[in-house]
């Protein structure tokens, strides 16, 4: 059990930040697809991303890390739905800071590279500049761009950022995740997506970050905020855009972030999206129920239920590795999902509480949403170590000793499905592709 990380899981489960390394991505990465508005999509930790962990570490030891951190983003997220949005410390890091999936973005004139992560629960764009204090050696130089500019206190983006300041003219804003905090100055600058130049686009150039939660690359936010990325170019995207995630299982191939409303998929299934003012920038939807094989599990129709006072409901998020479903939800389909395993030895793996020794048959899994169901295949909510002969239920329950309202629809459970946010039409849409 002490085996080097080798099973496609465990390859995910490191997420805790890694020192960029030296060495630059393969020659074929990066250069398949980059074309009209849609990027190339990458784990951060395959074979084409310079942030992948330096050292492996075994199935089990990397499944306990993992789930530190996704506790971590979910107790993050259920402090942006609660009364006062204040950042609970968990072991000194968030993993809002570690995305799961990069973008290649192009950056100033002439243009610089970066990475970016990919994150629809965050709006602003975060990118470490040139002699930042505590940053990675990864970083934008505003000096070598001839269309940087600071923005002035007197610019209404200015309060739009967390904890605006000024020193002279210049605006600057400071944001706290836990033990860890970032200085920035609030820039425009020209930033280029595939082969789109998008000119003056608002951003934090960061100065100064302490602690371990600021990430090595850049952090592009696709939520719905004012200085979001939809919100930027509303006339350029429409406030439209679709992802498909590569599965953990293909590290060498790329998914795909499609920006505007061209090239979408017409034969898609959708539901509405729903609008919570506390916290305008997230996607809720509507769960509606679940079920295990045929059979709709018993759930309290208020474990479900949206509720923009409390911050309640079902959210979509690119952030969060494994599905947390609040404790009433969780421990209804755990139930039914053992009862239909029949006598099959139950056993537990950290946070997991519900594995099995392979071979097994799984039932399936089923997102009920209003006006579409999403069946998911075994790959979508059942992960094995490829060191023992073990299964879990990629499913948990949402953290307890928070504002625990919050059921959050992660990115493993997203895989191989093209996910399209129309939020002009307030819906999303969910479509099975092969996205690797």
């Amino acid at each position: 059990m002490k085996g080097l990380l080798v099973s496609t899981l465990a390859l995910v489960l490191l997420l805790s930040i890694a020192e960029v390394r030296g060495s630059s991505p393969g020659p074929n990465c990066w250069k398949r697809r980059e074309q009209g508005s849609t990027l190339e999509v990458f784990h951060v930790y395959s074979t084409c991303s310079p942030f992948r962990p330096a050292q492996a570490t075994s199935w089990e030891e990397s499944v306990l890390q993992m789930q530190t951190k996704d506790q971590a983003r979910l107790l993050y997220l259920s402090s942006l739905v609660a009364k006062k949005s204040v950042v609970p410390i968990a072991s000194g890091r968030q993993i809002v800071q570690s995305p799961t999936y990069i973008v290649r973005a192009q950056i100033g004139t002439p243009p610089q590279t970066l990475l970016l992560a990919m994150d629809t629960s965050n709006d602003a764009a975060w990118i470490p500049c040139e002699g930042c204090l505590g940053c990675s050696s990864t970083a934008f130089s505003p000096l070598k761009s001839t269309s940087y500019k600071p923005l002035p206190c007197s610019a209404p983006q200015c309060k739009q950022v967390p904890n605006p300041t000024c020193s002279g003219s210049a605006c600057s804003f400071n944001m706290t995740y836990g033990s860890s905090s970032i200085a920035a100055d609030l820039s425009q600058e020209t930033l280029t997506l595939a082969t789109d130049a998008i000119p003056a686009y608002t951003f934090g150039c960061i100065q100064k970050a302490t602690g371990s939660s600021v990430p090595p690359q850049g952090l592009l936010g696709l939520g719905r905020g004012p200085l979001s990325l939809l919100s930027q170019t509303q006339n350029l995207y429409k406030s439209t855009f679709s992802y498909c995630l590569p599965s953990f299982k293909a590290l060498n191939f790329s998914g795909s972030l499609r920006l505007g409303p061209v090239g979408q998929p017409i034969r898609i299934k959708y539901t509405p999206l729903l609008k919570n003012p506390r916290r305008s920038s997230l996607y809720y939807v509507n769960l509606v129920g679940i079920k295990v094989g045929r059979k709709t599990v018993d759930i309290p129709p208020s474990s479900l239920a949206f509720n923009p006072t409390t911050g309640a409901g079902t959210i979509i998020d690119s952030g969060t590795v494994f599905t947390r479903l609040v404790v009433p939800v969780y421990t209804a389909v755990r139930d039914e999902f053992r009862r239909r395993m029949g006598k099959a030895v139950v056993s537990s793996l950290g946070g997991f509480d519900t594995c099995y020794s392979v071979p097994i048959t799984v039932p399936t899994i089923t997102f009920m949403f209003t006006g579409m169901n999403v069946t998911l295949p075994q790959d979508n909510f059942l992960i094995h170590s490829s060191s023992s002969n073990l299964a879990c239920l990629a499913i948990a329950a949402a953290p307890d000793n928070v504002n625990s309202v919050l059921n959050v629809i992660a990115n493993l459970q997203q895989q191989n499905h093209r996910l399209l946010f129309d939020v002009p039409n307030s819906r999303l849409g969910v479509a099975r592709e092969t996205c690797s």
